[in-house]
């Protein structure tokens, strides 16, 4: 790790990428705290430990919800745009689909629609929170109650979400890894700062003679988090490789293929991605819901859909498999692989080139997403079964399933970028 540290630090522009990815998270880590005007949050902050979603937002948002700062919503409006666009481009809008295989001027155009769909859910859920609160909180939480009031708020929460998409994309374009998920990252680990007193409090300081007891509840809590973590970087690191044979071809005086060599599926191919999608659909009912508060259908979401319910986590856990089947064949398309292979001569052996390879593939993407789909699944509900064992709710919030697989998710692809780029001027330096 220090010799990739300082691999990294002796390159120059790979330097620059990390200093300038370091600058724009420390600006969203300011935006954090700067409160959004005309609102009381010190009534929000107050009242969080009586709704667990709240609490579960917040984690997500880095604590800027419970400050109800501009970056209150986090980037979770324009993952659900994102959910939205790829699920239309599935052959329900046939524009998007031809877009989808138009190569980057494509995806330009769906990443412009997903920035527009990411301003209009960013409406409807700033209106919702802020309606929500209001509500919930009384008239003291909106120091001016009054209709530009809460249009000010609304745009403000927009536009913090707005801002925030952007800065993501800088991080994608010219900093290191994926800039929504290394935000969604330092959110979730920003919030490990109150575990600590929190496990103080609830354990030491409210139980002092039960003091072996305590020492022991903490040695088994770090020992299920240890192996949970190993866990996912073994599932994660586990690839299963197809064997392709390359035959020989002339074109001109030169001889190509003829060459053995293997595709590598991930078993977990989809990433932390259907995972950060499960939330962001569980998330939206349920902010939706704060605008029909009688309505009955709503009630019973806003009752029963608490992350500590029963239904959060089966409905997750259902999703998260859902999901990692249709994410990993936007990923991998057989399709697509085997019309490659079969125009560079290439086959997989036993197996027949086109329609045959297409099926072949699909089967054994089909096992590895059932796999990896079950291993997101479990890892993400069981620390919701187990961690209220513990009689230290809030711990869901900050050691839950979700919250690990994306911190050891995002942090293994950093260090493997990392790694890329370090070995990529390491062969450059090389040929000169």
């Amino acid at each position: 790790m220090l010799q990739l540290l300082g691999n990294v630090w002796r390159a120059g522009d790979l330097r620059k990428r990390v200093l300038f990815t370091l600058m724009i998270l420390a600006i969203y880590r300011i935006g954090v705290v700067i409160p959004v005007p005309g609102v009381n949050a010190s009534l929000l902050q107050a009242a969080a430990g009586k709704n667990a979603f709240v609490g579960l937002l917040n984690t997500f948002s880095g604590g800027a919800l419970l400050n109800f700062s501009i970056f209150s919503m986090s980037i979770y409006p324009y993952v659900t745009a994102s959910i939205i666009v790829q699920l239309l481009q599935m052959g329900v809008i046939k524009q998007w689909e031809d877009w989808s295989k138009e190569g980057e001027t494509g995806r330009a155009k769906l990443t412009q629609w997903t920035r527009y769909l990411t301003v209009f859910l960013g409406v409807i859920q700033s209106i919702a929170l802020t309606y929500s609160f209001s509500r919930q909180l009384g008239s003291g939480f909106i120091t001016n109650p009054t209709f530009w009031t809460y249009a000010v708020i609304a745009i403000t929460l927009t536009a913090g979400t707005t801002f925030l998409m952007w800065l993501g994309e800088q991080i994608t374009d010219k900093g290191i890894g994926n800039g929504i998920s290394i935000i969604i990252f330092l959110s979730i680990l920003s919030r490990l700062e109150t575990v600590i007193p929190t496990l103080y409090n609830t354990w030491f300081l409210a139980h002092p003679n039960e003091l072996l007891l305590n020492i022991v509840r903490l040695a088994v809590l770090l020992i299920v988090l240890l192996l949970i973590t190993v866990f996912v970087v073994f599932v994660q690191q586990g690839v299963r490789r197809i064997p392709v044979q390359y035959t020989k071809r002339q074109v001109g005086g030169t001889i190509y293929g003829g060459q053995t060599t293997h595709i590598p599926f991930k078993v977990n191919a989809a990433g932390v991605i259907p995972v950060i999608f499960a939330t962001s659909l569980l998330f939206f009912p349920l902010i939706i819901g704060q605008f029909f508060p009688t309505n009955p259908v709503a009630s019973w979401f806003l009752t029963n859909f608490q992350p500590t319910s029963v239904y959060y986590p089966t409905v997750e856990f259902v999703l998260i498999v859902a999901f990692t089947f249709f994410y990993t064949f936007v990923q991998l398309n057989p399709e697509q692989l085997a019309e490659q292979m079969q125009k560079n001569s290439g086959y997989i052996p036993g197996v027949r080139p086109g329609k045959a390879t297409e099926e072949y593939l699909v089967w054994i993407m089909n096992r590895l997403s059932l796999v990896g789909g079950l291993f997101l699944a479990v890892v993400s509900v069981i620390p919701l079964v187990f961690i209220p064992l513990t009689g230290v709710s809030n711990l869901t919030f900050y050691f839950g399933g979700t919250s690990i697989l994306i911190v050891v998710q995002v942090a293994l692809d950093t260090l493997q970028q990392l790694r890329g780029q370090t070995l990529q001027r390491s062969y450059r330096g090389f040929i000169r």
